[in-house]
């Protein structure tokens, strides 16, 4: 339950993303620098808390990532890169809790992903992942009533790639924190053992990508209000979120705990359903949205209440 709750408080403070993003969207700001400079923002939050507090812990961060530089371009582009921008991407073209609704198929890539990587996933927990799928497909569904079909898909194919590359990306940070494998190496540091060094070694990963996106699309420049915002998504969403999140999934010792931590990402739905209706007047969803919306809520605290059995 412990870590349950620890993914709950992420969820919340992750919901800041779908909403500000969405701001900026109906602003004019342009998704590039909506996703980049959250990056750029979390880069400099991180260092200099690091150096503020540990500068020996950030002096070995570095480090690590020199040595291992291109695991973490790999990593961070997947884990962060692709993951953020296809999210960005999706905000022009879909409100934000239902861009939220629709990353809650994250959780059933998450034992998709487990399998790539060789861990065995239980059958009730695959299954229960259906109930919240069916519920994700619901809010597109009635989204599609109201808008074009290019929008719609433009709104969720992004987001449908990004629940793969989020979770792969984490997995691989995972995975070389515990022994490594084939082509994964077995990182040894006190780095990997924080949560802040680890979010910081993802953001220098993630940073190639976003200079080729920079160069190749050549975005208008961003508007004082674009930067204020993707600041505070880099705080509360890049920072304490992603440092909640990865440290509730490496307090998981199993397969079946790593799916439970990555469940919890469900409450972004409500989260971002409230903060959107408050803070920017938006609509509340029709009957079959508020039936998806109930769906995705069901399959997580059957999910919960079945681990918690086992």
């Amino acid at each position: 339950m412990r870590i349950i709750m620890i993914g709950i408080l992420a969820a919340f403070f992750f919901s800041t993303t779908f909403v500000l993003n969405r701001a900026m969207s109906l602003d004019g700001g342009h998704w590039v620098w909506s996703a980049s400079l959250r990056y750029f923002w979390m880069l400099i939050f991180l260092s200099a808390g690091l150096l503020a507090v540990r500068r020996k812990l950030f002096i070995e961060t570095l480090k690590l990532y020199f040595r291992h530089w291109f695991f973490w371009t790999i990593a961070g582009g997947i884990g962060f890169g692709l993951f953020y921008a296809l999210l960005s991407f999706s905000a022009s073209y879909a409100p934000g809790w239902v861009v939220a609704a629709t990353w809650q198929t994250t959780i059933l890539a998450t034992p998709i992903v487990l399998l790539l990587f060789g861990k065995r996933i239980p059958l009730r927990a695959m299954l229960l992942t259906l109930i919240i799928f069916a519920g994700v497909l619901l809010v597109n569904v009635e989204q599609a009533g109201s808008n074009p079909v290019s929008e719609i898909l433009l709104g969720a194919i992004p987001v449908f790639i990004a629940a793969f590359a989020y979770p792969f990306g984490n997995q691989m940070v995972w995975e070389a924190r515990q022994s490594g494998s084939r082509f994964i190496p077995h990182l040894e540091s006190p780095a990997m053992d924080d949560p802040f060094c680890r979010v910081l070694l993802l953001t220098l990963g993630s940073l190639p990508l976003w200079a080729v996106l920079i160069v190749v699309l050549s975005p208008p420049a961003p508007a004082m209000n674009q930067i204020l915002n993707t600041a505070l998504v880099a705080i509360f969403s890049g920072v304490i979120a992603t440092s909640l999140f990865l440290y509730a999934r490496n307090k998981a010792t199993s397969a079946a705990e790593l799916a439970a931590a990555d469940c919890t990402q469900s409450m972004e739905v409500v989260f971002s359903l409230l903060g959107e209706v408050f803070l920017l007047g938006g609509a509340l969803p029709g009957p079959m949205g508020w039936a998806g919306i109930v769906l995705t809520m069901l399959g997580l605290a059957l999910y919960i209440r079945v681990q918690n059995v086992r």
